[in-house]
């Protein structure tokens, strides 16, 4: 059975893999992300989990290679990891009361095929006080994820309501990269 990689040093992307019985291995792609503004998201997350993926395949060519990419997306504008405190704090705000909508790329590569493939996922939040989006900031969960929050940890208590797969928020669409997955030959390993 091809053994499978993991391009990407997300803690999150690594439980929701092992969550689901799939033996892989890690190896950081070193692709260094360009939001580009002038490409729709859908398209950018499916660009940037490409590259990341095809990082790493350049050297594991004889195994499957999987690569993911997140951003958020609020009137139009792509929201990345915040830079700062107060860029965290500015994108809070903007997504209080609001609906935004987060993307999910995915691009599996391996020596005889190819699929790229994403999923959007609409989250509302409620209304956010100050206090609970300073509260949020100094539990540095911020800082590593697009948007500014994390729908799996603390950031659960900011959603009013989610239309989509939830775990294309997290960061993994894992139903569907399960399905792809299968076409490749890695499929989950079921203890008996």
């Amino acid at each position: 059975m091809k053994r499978l990689v993991l391009a990407s040093g997300s803690p999150r992307r690594k439980e929701l893999l092992e969550q689901m019985n799939l033996h892989f291995d890690i190896i950081v792609s070193g692709f260094e992300e360009h939001l580009s503004l002038s490409v729709p998201p859908a398209e950018l997350v499916k660009q940037l989990a490409y590259g990341k993926a095809n990082d790493v395949y350049a050297n594991q060519s004889e195994r499957v290679v999987i690569g993911a990419d997140t951003v958020v997306t609020l009137d139009r504008n792509v929201l990345g990891k915040p830079e700062s405190r107060e860029h965290a704090r500015q994108m809070l705000r903007a997504l209080s009361g609001r609906t935004h909508i987060v993307y999910s790329g995915v691009a599996i590569l391996s020596h005889d095929k190819k699929v790229e493939f994403y999923e959007a996922t609409e989250v509302t939040f409620w209304e956010l006080t100050d206090e609970e989006i300073e509260t949020y900031l100094n539990t540095g969960e911020s800082f590593d994820k697009a948007g500014g929050y994390g729908i799996q940890g603390f950031g659960a208590a900011f959603v009013k309501r989610i239309h989509g797969d939830y775990y294309s928020v997290v960061g993994l669409p894992i139903a569907r990269t399960l399905r792809e997955l299968k076409a490749f030959g890695i499929v989950p390993e079921i203890q008996h």
